[in-house]
């Protein structure tokens, strides 16, 4: 922290502090919102993507999912939306998976 601070004091570099150019952006703005439309690509199969090394060669253990909720998010008004879909969801494949041993004892 001390050689930022020198670099602050010199005359030259001096402004940087107070240009906004140079500010981080804030975590709200960060993301970019997306509608309802496009809320499927957060859980659908064909938008994963599962990677074992990185752009340099080094081994690494993500999806495409997880870059895809770091730079995107719903809108304020679909994240509820979302929300209740994605239990809907779950709920759905549930019922699914127990509906088929019944089906396969019956026949």
């Amino acid at each position: 922290m001390s050689s930022q601070e020198e670099i602050l004091r010199d005359g030259r570099f001096s402004c940087i502090a107070r240009d906004p150019r140079f500010w981080e952006m804030p975590e709200k703005e960060r993301k970019i919102k997306i509608d309802k439309r496009f809320r499927a690509m957060f859980h659908d199969k064909k938008f994963k993507v599962k990677y074992t090394v990185d752009k340099r060669g080094r081994p690494v253990n993500s999806t495409s999912t997880e870059n895809l909720r770091k730079f995107y998010a719903l809108s304020e008004s679909d994240s509820d939306l979302s929300e209740n879909d994605s239990k809907k969801h779950t709920e759905k494949k549930k019922k699914k998976k127990k509906a088929k041993p019944k089906g396969e004892a019956d026949s």
